[in-house]
């Protein structure tokens, strides 16, 4: 079941929620044009292949599965772990955040990195399975551009906390991101007028608090600074950032449009330096 009612969509003018169907917000009197998801153009990125409406999710997704399939390989080989529970030197080898690294060896690419790497299929599964909706819904709400730099940012935000808070442990999961993508949405509801907003912002405050409570129940072994960290850069980034504006090639777009891409560049770089640390055994 989808987290929130499709038809409902925000104002870009006043940040009241309405419907899809209106052309003329009944709180402004402001026209309003196409959803955010109406304007992307992320579905050429691989040739239309990945449906229109959650592009960048679709891709996330497929990155995650991408890497964890390579670590339950490298894992089975080494006969250390598997699909169930990849061992905790592959997570390490492939990114994981793990402080000695990071301090001693200059490795901060492992902010980035230890978002896509996951301990074991529930893990995986559970994460996707959260991400799948309410990525789609960021991106609606945001659209591509922004919902990228979100979910980057709050990764880094989370692992940073991470550290932090527990320097020697090792800590993987995009939970610390999609903790974001909730900081974001409860950011939108915020910078909302409306009632109806109010009531979207109570249904993310209690799922963000669903989440941290849930680390908190013993034997799960769960992030929460990840998770906190993530919470807070995905607010932050997500004020910032408001919804798209009617004029798609206008100044600000162009800014979210070419800080997606800087995103994208750094989360390539990142995934590069893994690869050489990986390459040097």
């Amino acid at each position: 079941m989808d987290l929130m009612d499709e038809t409902r969509r925000m104002c870009p003018n006043c940040r009241a929620f309405i419907t899809t169907r209106d052309r003329v917000c009944p709180y402004c009197g402001e026209k309003v044009g196409p959803r955010a998801v109406d304007r992307r153009d992320t579905a050429g990125m691989i040739g239309g292949l990945i449906p229109h409406a959650r592009a960048a999710t679709s891709i996330l997704l497929l990155i995650n599965f991408g890497l964890f399939i390579a670590t339950v390989l490298v894992s089975m080989g080494r006969e250390a772990g598997g699909a169930m529970g990849v061992d905790g030197q592959t997570l390490a080898d492939f990114g994981a955040k793990w402080g000695p690294a990071m301090f001693g060896g200059h490795q901060w690419w492992r902010l980035v990195t230890a978002g896509f790497l996951h301990g074991g299929l529930i893990h995986i599964l559970m994460n996707s399975w959260v991400l799948f909706d309410l990525g789609a819904m960021v991106e609606e709400a945001y659209g591509w551009a922004r919902m990228l730099v979100i979910y980057l940012a709050a990764t880094i935000t989370g692992f940073y906390a991470s550290l932090w808070w527990a320097p020697y442990g090792l800590s993987v999961g995009a939970s610390a991101a999609i903790m974001g993508l909730l900081g974001a949405m409860i950011a939108l509801t915020v910078r909302s007028r409306s009632s109806a907003a109010a009531a979207y912002r109570g249904f993310f405050v209690r799922w963000a608090i669903y989440g941290l409570a849930i680390g908190l129940l013993p034997g799960l072994h769960i992030d929460n600074a990840a998770h906190l960290g993530g919470l807070a850069g995905g607010f932050a980034v997500g004020y910032l950032a408001g919804t798209p504006k009617l004029l798609a090639n206008s100044l600000n777009e162009r800014f979210w449009r070419a800080a997606a891409y800087m995103s994208i560049g750094v989360a390539g770089i990142a995934f590069l330096l893994m690869y050489q640390a990986l390459a040097r055994g």
